[in-house]
């Protein structure tokens, strides 16, 4: 059996100094570490239970089938603090009929993001 000790999602975008700016600039999150040299350097967040790198350079655009699910505890708050920075919200917080609250957006080469609020009483925080 394969014990994961750790993880991280490896995302190769087009201009990576761009996808530094977004990621750590406008979503705020906090550097885990940074290595290499130069513009195509890996930076590597903290993303909740596991990491996100930016590192090396992508030459096609990222496939719809990728996309990255982030849960916050106030997804309203978050909305307002990314309008704020100037990230552009595809789709605002609703809820959903599953019971989460989700918004949508996209990083600078599209790559798809939902950002969701589990609420106190959905059944993923409580089962009777």
């Amino acid at each position: 059996m394969v014990h994961v000790l750790s993880s991280r999602t490896l995302l190769r975008p087009a201009d990576p100094e761009r996808s530094r700016v977004f990621y750590g600039e406008k979503l705020g999150l906090p550097v885990y570490r940074e290595f290499g040299t130069g513009p195509e350097r890996g930076t590597v967040y903290f993303l909740g239970g596991g990491f996100l790198e930016i590192s090396g350079r992508g030459g096609e655009p990222p496939s719809p089938a990728v996309k990255l699910w982030l849960q916050v505890a106030d997804v309203a708050a978050a909305f307002e603090e990314l309008v704020a920075a100037g990230v552009e919200v595809l789709r605002p917080p609703v809820k959903e009929p599953w019971g989460l609250v989700e918004m949508w957006f996209a990083d600078p080469d599209g790559t798809q993001i939902v950002m969701c609020e589990v609420p106190e009483d959905h059944p993923l925080r409580y089962r009777p």
